[in-house]
């Protein structure tokens, strides 16, 4: 059973990494990165919708709380997925990946400043390692020749910050209600979110082009399948473990970026990211103990 666990957490985490290569082709055809990520979602909400409704018995739970935190994980997953994209197009599939993976240090600064954490020497070290990798990986050391553009590597760590607010939000909404009415809901704002913000003649374009099939392929694999498995996964397996395992996706991203797309990485950029890798893994296994 714990071994069930990790595999749908791997799983889940292929599919997001997956999902960066996918967006990264429907940005290199043309298509506006906020379109490709309201696809994503939209789609992805209507794989929660039905899933919500498979378990409707004993599943709907109203509680202005449970909706305000719902709501707040929604705004998150349109900044994740928008800024992601929007990081890829800018700089690459493997700095945008990596950089999205700061979010465990949003954390845990938020919560220094809300005092809801003690502040150590060991907390300090995991951010200071991770600003490290950070300068690494976008080349932020030497100003003339800065590999990752401003806008690129701003873009990756803001993914980040909008990560951990869905994952804060997330976590309160399901101390309060179940898994589906959480995901419904945040997918439902998120969708409104960004159907009020993007390009709807270039959105409804895509639905009488040959690249529908990617979206779609992106939606049900990117965002409906692999939210439902990982929260299934997770359940059979422990929370440090989940964090560690879910380490293959800035992987699975790099590795598609290089080995199709031939984006390049150099020494001190994958030193960048192996930093960044390994002390937010520590720091996800600490907290979870």
């Amino acid at each position: 059973m714990k071994f069930a666990g990790v595999g749908l957490v791997m799983l889940a985490a292929m599919f997001w990494g997956l999902s960066g290569g996918i967006g990264d082709i429907l940005m290199s055809r043309g298509w506006d990165p906020i379109v490709i990520s309201f696809y994503r979602g939209a789609i992805g909400f209507i794989c929660f919708l039905a899933w919500f409704l498979f378990h409707i018995r004993n599943r709907w739970t109203f509680s202005p709380r449970l909706w305000i935190w719902s709501l707040l994980a929604g705004i998150g997953v349109a900044g994740n997925f928008t800024f992601y994209f929007i990081g890829i197009q800018a700089a690459s599939i493997a700095v945008a990946a990596t950089l999205m993976y700061t979010a465990p240090v949003f954390v845990l600064l938020v919560s220094f400043i809300l005092r809801m954490e003690r502040s150590t020497w060991f907390k300090w070290g995991c951010i200071f390692g991770v600003l490290i990798g950070i300068i690494l990986l976008t080349g932020a050391y030497n100003i003339d020749t800065l590999s990752v553009s401003l806008v690129g590597a701003s873009a990756g760590l803001a993914a980040g910050l909008s990560y951990a607010l869905f994952i804060f939000g997330f976590k309160n909404a399901s101390a309060l209600g179940n898994p589906q009415t959480t995901l419904v809901i945040a997918f439902f704002a998120f969708s409104v979110i960004l159907f009020l913000i993007m390009d709807r003649g270039e959105a409804a374009a895509v639905l009488a082009s040959s690249d529908i099939v990617l979206l779609i392929l992106l939606g049900v694999f990117g965002a409906g399948v692999s939210f439902i498995i990982y929260l299934i996964g997770i359940r059979k397996t422990t929370p440090s473990t989940a964090s560690m395992v879910a380490m293959v996706e800035p992987v699975t991203a790099s590795l598609f970026g290089v080995v199709l797309l031939g984006d390049f990485l150099n020494i001190t950029q994958v030193l960048g990211m192996a930093i960044i890798l390994f002390t937010v893994t520590v720091l996800s296994v600490k907290q979870s103990k």
